[in-house]
């Protein structure tokens, strides 16, 4: 048995080869003794090369056990070409060498990024790196150009002292000022704990791998602390994660994320003034969405009628070109579905309440999921759609406790405030406080139509119990009546009188729901349709299922005919 550190080590360098000195001459020039001057430049070169050998076999090695890759290997996989690495200072004391930043092209598209190397000083922050962090942001505002973040860190290196806080404050500072500027897609690899947890979660969108950590602290710490037991995965493993919305998505694993970040860039524009980038489709805006015909037929026409839930993203799927959309935060709150797809090659946000899951109604997650990404639309010039289905708020002592006043106000402010063209569908339930916070006319929406399935109120059913107050008052009433004259019809025809009530109660019983039920039928027919909204224009008009990709698309063509991308000027709000 060898002890550890004098393990043979693989290597792909023959030990047998002779090792050629690396010349520095100018084509054309004749031979001469190198002087001073080869060798400033034969230093130069060492420094060049020191990054991307600086690790070792033995370390490179290590990082392929644990199923992940270096920082070069990731940026090689996403990058187009050779990147060109900015600020390659390596101190005496290896500051700075444990991050990597560079610009690369992503699809022919500029990008900046940053990448920690886990194979120096476990990818810690020190000073150093802070300031390169913060140049990196920098440019990347300047430039205009998104940002991506390969993140793969230990925190602040504790030898650095303060200096490794520093280096994080400065960090959070420049990424704070380029927020809503321009997009970022931060990736969490490996074991991330404190600021390596803070500063990613800064960017617009994060991706997590499967068997991967981050949170403030790591088990060890939880254990001394608090005494609890808790493994990785369980304190802030992907489940964790995108259950509270603190990461966007959740893959198998890094070149799974890696792909992401292309496919996520596809949808982005790369800075604030400019729209998403329109990719021309073969897909015709006139296209029949037969396949909505077909789910609302199947689903209305059930048993369960106008009860029966749809999933909403069957419809989302129908109106993008070619079916193709991308989820986000597929995980969390499935009551809601948020989105980014094509209609005619713009790129589109969609938002809309799934009744496939809570009946669509919306609950605190669900609400703060559709506000953050209503947000990000307005920021970076991207129309929505908004498909409405659902019953309401999520009423319940719960709901009330953990703030969903807040949170509904959160979503109601992001739609107030939103300038990008945006349009309402409306597809079956509309009720109360969810129809009028849910981008209708009077909250700003260019574009507001229905379906002829639609079923716009104050009230769902419960409603017939104010409207028709009267009626049920009176069906009651006479159910005392009925129940007194049909017990007393069942004893003469020979029951007795016990079992004279039993017949009579379900007698009257039937008939009183029965007409409850005319009622409710008549609710329907008379207020819980589109036709009082149509009347009063707050519908501009109703579509045939089969039409809607069609009304939507060419309406949104006009409005982004006429809308001028910007940055952001609206004034502060006090919340957000």
């Amino acid at each position: 048995m060898t002890d550890s550190s004098n393990e043979l080590i693989a290597s792909l360098v023959n030990p047998f080869d002779d090792t050629a000195e690396r010349e520095f001459t100018v084509p054309g020039q004749v031979a001469a003794e190198p002087g001073l001057y080869e060798e400033a430049l034969k230093k130069g070169w060492e420094l060049q090369q020191r990054p991307y050998l600086a690790a070792g076999v033995k370390s490179v090695q290590r990082q392929h056990l644990k199923h992940r890759m270096t920082i070069w290997e990731r940026i090689e996989f996403l990058a187009d070409e050779e990147p060109r690495v900015l600020f390659q200072n390596w101190g005496p004391n290896l500051d700075g060498a444990s991050l990597v930043t560079a610009l690369i092209k992503v699809d022919g598209r500029d990008v900046a990024i940053y990448g920690h190397d886990f194979t120096v000083r476990a990818g810690s922050m020190d000073a150093t790196n802070g300031k390169k962090l913060a140049r990196l942001f920098e440019l990347a505002a300047k430039s205009k150009v998104p940002l991506v973040g390969l993140n793969d860190s230990a925190g602040a290196y504790i030898p650095a002292g303060v200096g490794g806080l520093d280096g994080y404050a400065d960090a959070f500072t420049a990424l704070r000022k380029i927020s809503g500027v321009v997009p970022s897609i931060m990736c969490m690899f490996g074991f991330n704990a404190g600021g390596g947890s803070y500063l990613p979660r800064q960017g617009s969108f994060m991706i997590q791998p499967n068997d991967t950590f981050f949170g403030l602290t790591g088990p060890g710490v939880v254990k001394s602390v608090l005494g609890e037991d808790v493994t990785p995965e369980e304190l802030g493993g992907p489940s964790v994660h995108s259950q509270s919305g603190v990461n966007d998505f959740v893959v198998p694993d890094e070149v799974a994320a890696l792909r992401k970040v292309r496919q996520l860039l596809n949808y982005l524009p790369s800075y604030n003034g400019e729209a998403a980038p329109h990719q021309p489709s073969s897909d015709p805006i006139n296209r029949k969405t037969w396949d909505i015909d077909i789910l609302l037929k199947k689903a209305f026409n059930s048993p369960t009628g106008f009860n029966t839930p749809i999933d909403i993203s069957i419809m989302i799927q129908q109106l993008c070109d070619h079916g193709d959309f991308l989820e986000i935060q597929p995980d969390r709150a499935r009551n809601t579905i948020t989105a980014l797809g094509r209609m005619g090659g713009n790129v589109i946000g969609f938002v809309a309440n799934n009744s496939a899951v809570s009946s669509g109604q919306i609950d605190i997650a669900a609400a703060y999921k559709n506000a953050r990404f209503i947000r990000f639309c307005n920021l970076y010039n991207i129309p929505i759609i908004f498909l409405e289905d659902t019953t309401g708020f999520l009423p319940g002592k719960e709901q009330e406790a953990g703030g969903i006043v807040q949170a509904g106000r959160a979503m109601l402010d992001a739609i107030v405030d939103l300038r990008t063209p945006r349009f309402l569908v409306l597809v079956r339930n509309a009720f109360g406080g969810a129809y009028a916070s849910y981008n209708n006319y009077p909250t700003g929406a260019d574009f507001v139509v229905a379906l002829p399935t639609t079923r716009v109120a104050v009230m769902g059913p419960a409603g017939v119990e104010y409207v028709y107050k009267d009626e049920l008052r009176k069906i009651r009433g006479e159910a005392k009546a009925r129940l007194k004259s049909e017990t007393q019809a069942q004893v003469t025809a020979g029951l007795a009188d016990d079992d004279a009530l039993k017949a009579a109660t379900a007698l009257v019983d039937g008939w009183v729901k029965a007409e409850e039920q005319l009622l409710a039928q008549r609710y329907e027919r008379e207020l819980m349709n589109p036709n009082e909204a149509l009347s009063l224009g707050s519908i501009s008009q109703i579509v045939m299922p089969s039409n809607l990709r069609e009304v939507l698309a060419e309406h949104m063509n006009f409005c982004l005919r006429h809308y001028e991308p910007s940055p952001l000027q609206s004034v502060q709000r006090e919340f957000h």
